[in-house]
């Protein structure tokens, strides 16, 4: 039976394993108002005239409780005093404290949702000590290809060859599909014909402007992105009011995971609430991996030890890697790193103490999930300079 030694052991090296943020975004520059923050905060809106702040949720709790002391403050500073002390810093510092005490090895950046003013990769990484890389965003390259302007005929080519041109770019490891934003996962899992992506691109070429949504496009990025070779990110589950939840389960993809089995690694990020299901796909399908990343930050790490069990009732310990997903604050991509290190330590003590799992079979876990893992599905140099591609 595991003692006081095996805990401090395990949260040790918990605390100590750099972490690889292999799905993450940009953090805001300017200085923030209350409204602007709590904004911010959420994956919905914030409803300035009903009385409900998103301080009072789960997520705000854990920003005062985790957050605060790194700005200076008392453990569940009140948000007035919070924001104060927030605005009296300035971005800039608050955004290099947060960054530095992540523990972060490298980050993989999404570059395609940047309705405000954010952080390249790189100014993003500098202030965490870490490597950059990017993440393209392939429905971003199919409206860019549209608004150029192309004939329906050529249009399945030129998304190709533009979206090769953007890979090719140096720091990209791998690409993102928002299909779950824009269709959901009812999708027919066959490669579209020549003639159905040039149907269907004749369509939506006629409505200029309009955000890519036929379904036929969706699986013909999806499809591309096989073609591509690099690791394909997919959003599954949780995240704003702009989708339907109960089409983004992961397990709607399972007759395209057939079909598609042998080509690239398919990572599914943060699944909550289907992170069981998304757990079952890992299990079975030698190229699917996920995180729960997302969840972590907003149930906080109260409870990140509860989704990081369900994930991992079934799922193949070389298969779960660390995300924060942290948009626009600062604080998410400290506070998804301390919820993702304490739920992971509890997680791997209780089965120590247990004897369900040794020591060495934990230590194990720790940096394959914090970082072993995601250097390497993506091929990302480890600290000493080399490249992870021996597993």
């Amino acid at each position: 039976m595991g003692g006081p030694a095996v805990a401090g052991t395990v949260d040790e090296a918990v605390a100590a394993v750099p972490l690889v943020d292999h799905h993450c975004h940009g953090v805001v520059t300017a200085d923030l108002d209350r409204t602007g923050f709590e904004s911010l905060l959420t994956e919905g809106e914030v409803w300035p005239d009903s009385g409900i702040s998103l301080f009072d949720s789960p997520v705000g709790v854990a920003v005062r409780r985790h957050c605060a002391p790194v700005l200076d403050l008392p453990r569940h500073a009140p948000a007035d005093q919070y924001l104060a002390r927030r605005a009296e810093l300035g971005a800039h510092e608050v955004n290099r404290r947060f960054l530095a005490a992540t523990g972060t090895a490298a980050l993989c950046v999404d570059t395609g949702y940047a309705p405000e003013r954010l952080t390249t990769p790189a100014q993003l990484a500098e202030p965490a000590g870490a490597a950059a890389h990017e993440v393209v965003r392939l429905e971003n390259i199919a409206e860019a290809v549209a608004a150029r302007g192309v004939e329906a005929g050529e249009y399945g080519a030129a998304v190709l060859t533009a979206a090769r041109d953007a890979v090719r770019r140096p720091g990209v490891v791998a690409v993102k599909s928002v299909a779950a934003y824009r269709t959901g996962f009812r999708l027919d899992p066959a490669r579209p014909t020549d003639a159905e992506v040039t149907r269907a691109a004749a369509g939506w070429l006629a409505r200029p402007g309009r955000r890519l949504d036929d379904p036929v496009l969706v699986r013909h990025l999806l499809w591309t992105a096989v073609d591509l070779g690099l690791p394909l990110q997919l959003h599954t589950g949780f995240g704003d009011n702009d989708l339907r939840l109960h089409h983004t389960d992961p397990a709607l993809l399972t007759d395209w995971l057939r079909l598609t089995a042998g080509t690239v690694p398919v990572m599914l990020l943060h699944c909550w609430p289907y992170q069981r299901q998304a757990a079952y796909l890992a299990a079975v399908f030698e190229q699917v991996y996920l995180d729960v990343g997302l969840a972590l930050h907003h149930v906080g790490p109260a409870r990140s030890g509860a989704v990081l069990a369900e994930a991992l009732e079934i799922t193949p310990f070389r298969k779960l890697l660390y995300s924060s997903d942290a948009f626009g604050l600062a604080e998410f991509h400290h506070l998804g790193a301390v919820a993702f290190r304490q739920g992971l330590a509890g997680l791997l003590r209780e089965r120590v103490a247990a004897d369900e799992m040794s020591t060495a079979d934990a230590l194990r876990i720790v940096r394959w999930t914090g970082g072993e893992n995601a250097r390497r599905v993506y091929q990302l140099a480890d600290p000493t300079g080399s490249t992870d591609r021996a597993h």
